[in-house]
């Protein structure tokens, strides 16, 4: 049971981490690593289902809230949707190849949604960005161990 609330733990934190909320998935991430207890391919997995779910929650608040983006509650903030937007306008679709990328990543997969960016192509360039980044953080750190 232990090994499925690690799992269960990392999924959620690479779901919330992919989302609007404040959170980080690498440290449990390596942590898990570190620990030699768990399939690192079966934690790069779960790791990049959760994050990848995350930024699909974020193109769904896009495409179906973006009518409330002037409510206070909206879950990003003006200046960070707009400049969002204008870096998706200019570099397109490419550009979820940052949605890995800390501060700039969540915004897009939101803008994505807003700017009405095609599902399947969606989730094919968040699951390279997502997943290579896990990899590349899965091989740092069994490198280093």
């Amino acid at each position: 049971m232990p090994d499925l609330f690690a799992y269960a733990g990392l999924f959620f934190s690479a779901l919330v981490a992919a989302t609007i909320l404040p959170m980080q998935s690498e440290a449990v991430l390596v942590g898990l690593l570190v620990s030699g207890s768990y399939s690192t391919w079966l934690l790069l997995l779960v790791a990049s289902a959760g994050n990848i779910l995350g930024s699909l929650i974020n193109w769904l608040l896009g495409r179906y809230i973006e009518s409330y983006r002037d409510r206070s509650w909206f879950p990003v903030s003006p200046k960070a949707l707009a400049g969002a937007e204008d870096w998706y306008r200019r570099y397109g679709k490419w550009s979820l190849l940052l949605s890995w990328a800390p501060i700039i990543g969540d915004p897009l997969t939101v803008v994505a949604g807003v700017l009405r960016e095609p599902l399947p192509m969606f989730l094919l360039l968040v699951t390279i960005a997502k997943t290579g980044r896990y990899l590349a953080l899965a091989a740092v750190t069994l490198s280093l161990i």
